[in-house]
C-alpha cells in the first residue's frame, strides 16, 4: 500500500506547536461516512472562535456523503474540485452574515472572524485525525440557490472534511502537489514601525 501523502516535510522557520504544522489541505480522501459526533465536534471548536463584540457572524451547513442531498452539493463545485472532493465523507459550507444582527449595519470584520471559526475547525479535525480542504472554486449563486442563503450571509467558502486516502484516488496531475505546502518567510511577511519597512 502506498503512502497517503508525499515526503515533504513542512520546516518552520522558528519553532511552533505541531498542531500548526500537521494542518494542511489533502485532496486524497477515504469515501467513508463521518461520525455525527466527529462533525460535531469540529463545529463545536469553531463556535468558540473569537469575534467582533462577539458577533459570531459565522453560519454552518453540511452535507453527509450517504445523504439524497450530496449530488446536489457536488453540483455546485467547480469539475476539477469536484473529482476529489465527491470522495470527502461530507462538505460544509461556511457562510458569514455581513450585517450585525443587533442593528444591521455593515460588520467590517465579519469574513475575519468567519476565518477564524474556520480555523478553529481545521484544528480540532486535524486533532481527531481527519483531514479538511477548503474550496472557493464552485458556484456561488447556485450555493445560495441549494442551500437557501438569504442575501445577507456571504458564502467564503466551502470545506470537504473526511479521512485521508490514498494517492490513486486522485488524478494523475493532483497526485504531486498531494503533500504540505511551503510558506513565505516571516522576512517576507513581517515588519516592525511601518510597512515601508518590509523587506521586499
Amino acid at each position: 500500500m502506498t503512502d497517503t501523502i508525499l515526503n515533504r516535510e513542512p520546516t518552520p522557520g522558528v519553532s511552533v506547536d505541531a498542531e500548526f504544522l500537521a494542518r494542511w489541505s489533502p485532496r486524497a480522501f477515504e469515501p467513508t461516512p463521518l461520525r455525527p459526533e466527529e462533525l460535531n465536534t469540529v463545529l463545536e471548536a469553531a463556535r468558540w472562535a473569537p469575534s467582533c463584540f462577539n458577533a459570531q457572524p459565522w453560519r454552518f451547513a453540511y452535507v453527509h456523503r450517504d445523504s439524497l442531498a450530496w449530488p446536489d452539493w457536488l453540483a455546485c463545485l467547480v469539475d476539477a474540485n469536484r473529482a476529489w472532493a465527491q470522495h470527502g465523507s461530507a462538505l460544509i459550507a461556511v457562510i458569514s452574515r455581513s450585517e450585525y444582527e443587533r442593528n444591521d449595519k455593515p460588520a467590517p470584520t465579519h469574513s475575519f472572524d468567519a476565518g477564524a471559526a474556520w480555523m478553529s475547525l481545521a484544528l480540532q479535525a486535524a486533532k481527531l485525525g481527519l483531514i479538511t480542504h477548503a474550496m472557493q472554486g464552485f458556484d456561488q449563486s447556485l450555493v445560495r440557490n441549494t442551500l437557501s442563503v438569504p442575501e445577507v450571509y456571504d458564502i467564503p467558502a466551502l470545506v470537504a472534511i473526511g479521512f485521508p486516502g490514498q494517492l490513486e484516488g486522485l488524478p494523475k496531475e493532483l497526485r504531486q502537489r498531494e503533500a504540505p505546502s511551503s510558506r513565505k518567510t516571516l522576512n517576507e511577511i513581517v515588519f516592525e514601525n511601518n510597512f515601508e519597512e518590509m523587506q521586499l
